[in-house]
């Protein structure tokens, strides 16, 4: 491979474009070959190696004439295989979705990605329909942790989350509606971001409403941003998108809470993240221990996830056999009644309320992203930990989307097993860049976390 773009950000691709130092076709023909030496890792469901390299030509010129439309203009990018993207299938990793239907519809994220000259690559992998917080599905089989393949990834933007630390391109565009973005990002040692609700427009629908959000991920707090940016531009096909609000002042208190007062966090994870916090204080932040203290969303959550995703398979229909999984969650979801889902839907507000009290006495909270090191892949929860449902494991990211807060990964470092552990920073609702200013002090004082490419 002559170019290793594990060793560069869509920020250096953008400097090196401009200074005419690299051209967006060897950094496109760089991704194309990491994907075809990496495809044991099943990250992508798609991959359009003609169309992305017209479109990396295309961007190689623009920036030789001084028309580039911006500074992501020619860097190799992937979708997540929930978003429809034009003349690509998005079969969701579904049975259930025809592949033979026309596929002439760009999502928000889609178009956002080619009005600012991104090179599309193709589809990221995802769980069937994104139910559940691991990748595998059955038409693309398991999408593995490229720092063990024996591992999960996370999910469900999985495959995002690889293609992203792989140097299957600089960037990828995932969803996260319960950690789908933040739980690969801590798995595979990459950034992952969910915004406030509404920042990034989203179409069509999602029935988890706002639950649902989209997730950019990419190898740096600052590409993060910038596709951020790129994402939140206006469409008129969601009623909800909200324009980006100036954000408070800078943050100065900061509330480390190292288990919610109720979760058991791994002692290596525990440390690691306690590590990083100490490093704040020691730049001069403001950090207290303090919990938000709300009453676990667990069940609330459940309800509103279960009857969300069952409503999403009924609405594909279709008889090819699902997901074991989904199948059971689905059966549970038809014991709800309206008042269940009622109830939950007022928790949800219970927990928004909660949470804006706490960020009148805190600008930020910190919490470890996942509270345990990834899990053999191929299974739903840790094998032997007794656990039954994916949410189990991951109780730090979820609640962040029922009460739709900005909420960023960053890496922290490696266990002693080499695998990489994430911090998650919330902030209150459209404090985003007061989040992801966070993450970047925090990246900088944190050791670079070196992947070991020859060993993926």
């Amino acid at each position: 491979m002559t170019l290793d773009l594990c060793q560069w950000t869509a920020e250096q691709l953008g400097a090196a474009y401009a200074s005419g130092d690299l051209s967006p076709v060897e950094a496109t023909k760089a991704a194309l070959e990491a994907i075809d030496v990496h495809d044991d890792l099943r990250a992508f469901a798609y991959v359009d190696q003609e169309g992305a390299l017209k479109q990396a030509t295309l961007s190689e010129q623009r920036w030789v004439d001084g028309r580039a439309l911006g500074p992501l203009d020619g860097v190799p990018a992937s979708i997540k295989d929930l978003f429809l993207t034009r003349d690509m299938p998005t079969l969701r990793g579904s049975r259930r979705t025809d592949p033979a239907q026309l596929w002439d519809t760009d999502s928000p994220a889609a178009a956002a990605l080619r009005a600012n000259g991104l090179v599309l690559l193709g589809k990221t992998t995802t769980s069937e329909l994104g139910w559940k917080g691991v990748t595998d599905n059955p038409v693309d089989g398991i999408t593995r942790n490229p720092w063990d393949p024996t591992l999960t990834a996370g999910g469900s933007s999985g495959g995002s989350g690889v293609a992203v630390r792989a140097g299957m391109g600089a960037v990828s565009v995932a969803t996260d509606a319960a950690g789908s973005a933040r739980i690969p990002a801590a798995f595979c040692g990459v950034v992952g971001f969910k915004p406030t609700h509404g920042r990034i427009p989203m179409h069509p629908p999602s029935v988890l409403g706002t639950l649902a959000h989209a997730g950019p991920m990419a190898r740096s707090v600052a590409d993060v941003a910038a596709l951020t940016d790129v994402l939140s531009a206006r469409d008129h096909r969601d009623p909800s998108w909200t324009p980006t609000i100036g954000d408070p002042a800078a943050p100065v208190r900061i509330a480390f809470s190292p288990a919610l007062g109720r979760v058991d966090v791994q002692p290596e994870i525990a440390a690691l993240v306690a590590e990083t916090v100490a490093s704040l204080a020691e730049a001069g932040l403001r950090v207290e221990e303090a919990d938000p203290s709300f009453p676990d969303p667990a069940s609330a959550f459940d309800v509103l996830w279960s009857v969300g995703v069952a409503h999403i398979v009924r609405r594909y229909g279709g008889t090819a056999p699902l997901d074991p999984g989904l199948q059971t969650l689905i059966e549970r979801a038809v014991r709800y009644e309206t008042a269940d889902y009622l109830d939950a839907q007022s928790e949800l507000a219970a927990l928004g309320v909660a949470m804006g009290e706490f960020h009148t006495r805190y600008d930020i909270l910190l919490t470890p992203t996942v509270p345990i090191e990834p899990f053999a892949a191929g299974h739903d929860v840790p094998p032997d930990s007794g656990m039954t449902d994916w949410p189990q494991w991951t109780p730090f990211t979820y609640p962040f989307n029922m009460s739709r807060q900005p909420a960023l990964s960053v890496p922290i470092g490696l266990t002693a097993r080499g695998l990489p552990a994430g911090i998650q920073i919330i902030g209150p609702r459209y404090a985003d860049s007061a989040v992801l200013a966070v993450g970047a002090l925090i990246e900088k004082l944190r050791p670079a976390i070196d992947y070991p490419q020859e060993d993926a």
